[in-house]
């Protein structure tokens, strides 16, 4: 499985953190200056779950699980929730309270690993039980967004992808068919849209995590497969910005007006009222569709295919788990990586997620294709029906440039105070800068 391909570099680039807040202590480890020990491999141990709420049922299950396996090890759980996660880290790696383990994704790996705040783990997996047993789409992503060859700084543990989420009974009251294409998917939000009666085609996300979303609508709808022409990014390409102007222009026609301040939790919350027709979103809200629609009132696919008879999307961060240097048991924190990314813990974790495992054999479980949408996204990424298109994770700016600093900025789009040429101009700006600096110190 080939889930995101990003460009490798010999160092990232160091980045100051303009922390004024350091976090209370929590963890066993330190700041992230120290090379910490090895320890007894016994006593406590800190992990961050970068999900924490949505993720905390199952780790609490896992955590148990690994106790019980291993009673002269205890786990201290802190749920860090998944907006907050990357402050988390980077306010402790500058004033100190680190955990032992955290819960580390792509797109804000390479941002970690040039703080030199995580070990890297490739003699340890292949001392290990693990050795052979990850996949290997998904060990490459974590190197490439590590910015530093084949160094490896965490173990990955699932993948997800973007997935069209669609109301079947409001689809076939309608007389509509699934929406397959981009053209069947404007249509739907168009006929299913009653704003007298509360009633909406289509609910976009304009809060946090809303640039990767838009990103995704823009080229899976201009057919453009690579991020980069050269040095430049493709982002603003004429082609991107028709499309982003067309999905910008869904907002308050075929979407609730509250939609601009939603982030994924609040948009999850109110597609599962059931008065809205289609949510775009990753397969780690099925459970929450299941729970609030049942099984038969809807079903989530893999993006619309475009005009030219092809999908394209944008990749999906892989996550996984990181060992901090400064960790002072380190050998206790390996334990439980390893164990949390075995065949029981990763099938069992994945599974509650609706992602896709980073375990080999929990990849090939019975659950994943009673799963449609997980069975049709993992499909989707490895029939060769789907052409990603891949985000630079490896810049050390990408998260900061991705979210905070533009989030803002597509809300001013969707509100009309800026047009979609000039929201992408700005991001690409920033974008080629990033990837010149990255290149000036000796990567790609």
């Amino acid at each position: 499985m080939k889930i995101s391909k990003t460009q490798r570099g010999r160092a990232a680039a160091a980045v100051s953190v303009a922390a004024v807040l350091a976090l209370t202590a929590t963890a066993c480890g330190d700041d992230g200056s120290g090379s910490g020990t090895e320890g007894s491999g016994k006593g406590e141990i800190t992990f961050w779950d970068n999900n924490g709420g949505p993720r905390t049922a199952i780790w609490t299950e896992i955590i148990k699980d690994f106790e019980k396996a291993n009673p002269d090890i205890k786990v201290k759980y802190v749920p860090i929730p998944i907006a907050d996660v990357q402050s988390k880290y980077d306010t402790a790696i500058a004033g100190g309270g680190l955990p032992d383990v955290g819960g580390v994704g792509t797109a804000y790996l390479a941002n970690m690993v040039s703080q030199e705040a995580l070990e890297p783990l490739g003699d340890r997996i292949t001392d290990s039980a693990l050795k052979g047993k990850l996949v290997e789409g998904m060990v490459e992503s974590v190197k490439d967004a590590g910015g530093r060859g084949d160094d490896m700084f965490a173990v990955p543990t699932s993948a997800n992808n973007g997935a069209l989420w669609y109301r079947t009974d409001l689809f076939e009251s309608a007389g509509l068919k699934a929406p397959t294409t981009w053209a069947d998917f404007y249509k739907a939000a168009d006929k299913l849209t009653d704003a007298k009666k509360n009633k909406f085609g289509y609910t976009i996300r304009g809060g946090a995590g809303s640039i990767a979303q838009a990103m995704d609508a823009a080229y899976g709808q201009s057919g453009i497969t690579e991020f980069w022409n050269g040095d430049t990014t493709t982002l603003n390409d004429p082609k991107n910005v028709a499309a982003l102007e067309k999905y910008a222009a869904l907002y308050k026609k075929s979407t609730p007006a509250a939609d601009v301040n939603n982030d994924f939790t609040k948009m999850v919350a109110q597609w599962d009222t059931g008065t809205i027709g289609m949510l775009s979103h990753n397969l780690g809200s099925y459970q929450d569709h299941l729970k609030a629609l049942g099984k038969e009132k809807f079903a989530g696919i893999p993006n619309p295919i475009g005009d030219g008879g092809t999908r394209v999307q944008v990749s999906n961060p892989v996550d996984g788990l990181g060992l901090f240097r400064s960790s002072k048991n380190k050998t206790a924190a390996w334990k439980f990586i390893e164990f949390a990314a075995s065949h029981a813990s990763n099938s069992k974790w994945n599974e509650s997620a609706g992602a896709i495992p980073a375990n080999t054999e929990a990849a090939k479980d019975p659950w994943i294709s009673a799963t449609e949408p997980t069975e049709l996204a993992a499909k989707a990424l490895t029939d060769g029906s789907t052409k990603i298109v891949q985000l630079p994770y490896y810049l050390p700016d990408w998260n900061n440039i991705s979210k905070a600093d533009n989030e803002p900025e597509f809300q001013k789009l969707l509100l009309g105070k800026v047009t979609a040429k000039a929201f992408l101009d700005k991001i690409a700006e920033e974008l080629n800068k990033a990837q010149a600096e990255w290149k000036e110190i000796g990567n790609g």
